[in-house]
């Protein structure tokens, strides 16, 4: 199985590379439009800044590409925020994938929303055999809002949603490399897909 995981000058790929290693897949890291195009399956893993971010993946095609792929996608955390129409985060234009507002948590508890918390109302392939309210681990100040596309929510300051799915787009606000158990299950889930 062909793994790409999306090059785009920022971001965890370290620590989602050791976990996928973990569970016997050697990923390609890449921002080339063809080599993303040829894989099985693709990841779009995310930390970092949303307009610079977009920015990278404008110049070298990659924006024009992942709306077009065909094969499961996976976004991780900002690439959760950048599959979504647009962010708060300097005003950001997003691809547009999920038509979801990506949204600023207001100032009135601690922000940015860091460390475990639990997913509810779980739905589809991506949450098989994870039970309801098991605990996953965040680090953001942005949130996509609850949707059509939401198969799991959280709740920090209000409902927001932990995962959106579309067709064969899946993201995820939460960091499943860095969720022990149950993080290694929804990536075992997305490689089965």
């Amino acid at each position: 199985m062909k793994v790409v995981m999306i090059e785009y000058n920022a971001g965890n790929n370290h620590s989602v590379r050791l976990a996928l290693q973990r569970l016997g897949v050697e990923p390609i890291i890449s921002a080339d439009p063809e080599v993303i195009k040829s894989a099985d399956k693709v990841i779009f893993p995310g930390v970092g800044e949303a307009s610079s971010a977009m920015q990278f993946i404008r110049a070298n095609g990659v924006a024009d590409l992942l709306p077009t792929l065909r094969q499961p996608t996976l976004g991780i955390c900002l690439g959760l925020q950048l599959m979504c129409r647009n962010s708060e985060e300097n005003n950001t234009n997003c691809l547009g994938i999920f038509e979801v507002a990506v949204k600023k948590f207001p100032p009135r508890d601690k922000v940015p929303h860091m460390g475990w918390n639990t997913l509810n109302q779980l739905r589809g392939e991506l949450f098989r055999d994870v039970p309801e309210s098991a605990y996953v681990y965040f680090v953001h100040s942005y949130y996509a809002e609850l949707s059509e596309f939401s198969v799991a929510q959280t709740e920090y300051i209000f409902p927001f949603s932990a995962a959106l799915q579309k067709d064969n787009f899946f993201s995820v606000q939460f960091h499943p490399e860095k969720s022990g158990a149950v993080g290694e299950q929804i990536l075992r889930n997305f490689l089965r897909l």
